[in-house]
């Protein structure tokens, strides 16, 4: 085994994980916390409205109420549009610090990287935790238009099962917000 010693060579994972901006890191996590949201939401819209539209057919009446199924799954992506806007606060321009383009050795390093690693961390959290809610909603959602094409005396009953696996995405948000409330990008060198 040849060991690298060219200009390009990673040392180990510490390297690589340093040598990217934190505000690469941030951005990462603010782009998977809105796009693994809206992936949960598609796909609990599609679980849902696939159902409804097939049990509809033998029922026609639920077409209208079992809407609300829908508007719960489309809540998960909200919740990460609204994860997005918070941590993009976070991210903040320096306003000193910068020489010639480059920040100066005075710079609080280790408060830039956990900042970083914070935002991606929470926006990661975030995202994950919706695309869970919205393929719970979905299913709930799904299962709530059979049911309610059967018997509609069930409608009530499932949709409260379906309002519980939409607090998962809450419970996200919530964890992502305390995730973040530490993370504070340094704008100058004395932050």
């Amino acid at each position: 085994m040849s060991t690298c010693t060219g200009t390009y060579c990673n040392a180990g994972w510490s390297e690589v994980l340093t040598s990217m901006s934190p505000y690469g890191w941030g951005s990462m996590g603010l782009a998977f916390g809105l796009s693994l949201s809206v992936i949960g939401a598609a796909w609990g819209i599609f679980l849902t409205g696939s159902s409804l539209v097939g049990a509809a057919v033998k029922s026609p009446r639920i077409r209208s109420k079992n809407l609300i199924s829908v508007i719960f799954c489309e809540a998960t992506a909200i919740y990460g549009v609204i994860m997005a806007i918070v941590l993009n606060g976070l991210m903040k321009k320096p306003e000193g610090g910068i020489e010639d383009g480059s920040f100066t050795d005075e710079w609080n390093w280790s408060a830039f990287y956990f900042a970083g690693y914070g935002v991606f961390s929470s926006g990661l959290s975030v995202g994950l935790t919706n695309v869970a809610s919205g393929v719970a909603v979905g299913i709930a959602g799904s299962s709530c238009a059979l049911a309610d094409a059967q018997d509609s005396s069930l409608f009530v009953k499932i949709l409260i099962v379906e309002i519980f696996a939409s607090a998962l995405g809450i419970f996200g948000i919530i964890v992502g917000i305390i995730q973040s409330n530490s993370c504070q990008f340094p704008y100058d060198v004395a932050a």
